[in-house]
């Protein structure tokens, strides 16, 4: 049996980069996949189809997890047409990087908007499902920037830091309900984004870390599944550094 068989996980942002890996590692593993995109219509539909063509059931839905309207209708949808929902991934983000004497406010609010209140409102609109059917797995995307900084990102480091605090306060306040709740910390993970940068500052940023390589979505993916997972059953309130070492 697969080990997340008969599960059904909703994953913002899932049409690319990590979204996109978790989506397909979790469909390989039986999970149906309910994952949400922004803009690349084209792309999420072409990824639902790769899944659903593996035996389980996916859909891609339009909605801005920043809107905390469009997360109650989100989740209402996926119910009726999945029936239940066991796990929530929260994973949409985005970044606009500056040095803080360069940053507008504009993009301070931004990125903590897309970041941060984006898992309260994804949370809120869950948090009664899973509460009613006494289960549930919460996995929050944060950063090594959310534990350590970095800078020109004060804006994203204090969204992904955000992220920590307002995880393992949800973890308290549902694990009566064996509703759990945990934090991913990736490093630097090679996506098609980072495809686009500076062959020579890619190599340096991966000499600089312990495994020496960068590492890749069905990294993070793999670990989403243990905690997705009921091999994580007594795991709570956690936070998962998955980063080649980089924070040893």
């Amino acid at each position: 049996m697969k080990i997340l068989e008969g599960k059904t996980a909703i994953i913002t942002g899932g049409s690319r980069g990590i979204g996109k890996g978790i989506a397909e590692v979790f469909a390989a593993h039986g999970a149906n996949v309910a994952f949400t995109y922004s803009s690349s219509a084209e792309a999420a539909n072409a990824l639902a189809a790769e899944l659903n063509a593996t035996g389980v059931t996916a859909k891609a839905y339009q909605s801005n997890a920043a809107d905390f309207d469009q997360c109650e209708t989100l989740v209402k949808q996926v119910l009726e047409d999945f029936g239940s929902v066991d796990v929530l991934i929260n994973n949409a983000g985005i970044t606009k990087d500056n040095l803080l004497m360069r940053m507008s406010e504009e993009d301070f609010d931004k990125v903590i908007e897309v970041n941060l209140k984006s898992v309260f409102n994804m949370t809120k609109a869950i948090q009664r499902t899973f509460l009613k059917q006494r289960s549930g797995s919460i996995i929050n995307m944060s950063s090594v920037v959310g534990v350590k900084g970095n800078a020109g990102q004060a804006n994203y480091a204090a969204s992904k830091a955000g992220i920590i605090g307002f995880s393992k306060s949800v973890a308290l306040e549902l694990g009566s309900r064996s509703i759990r709740c945990n934090v991913i910390a990736p490093g630097f993970i090679e996506t098609e984004m980072t495809a686009k940068l500076d062959p020579d500052t890619v190599q340096g940023w991966r000499n600089a870390i312990p495994l020496k390589r960068g590492g890749q979505p069905e990294d993070i993916a793999n670990a989403c599944v243990f905690l997705a997972s009921d091999l994580s059953a007594y795991i709570t309130g956690q936070v998962m550094n998955v980063d080649g070492g980089m924070l040893t």
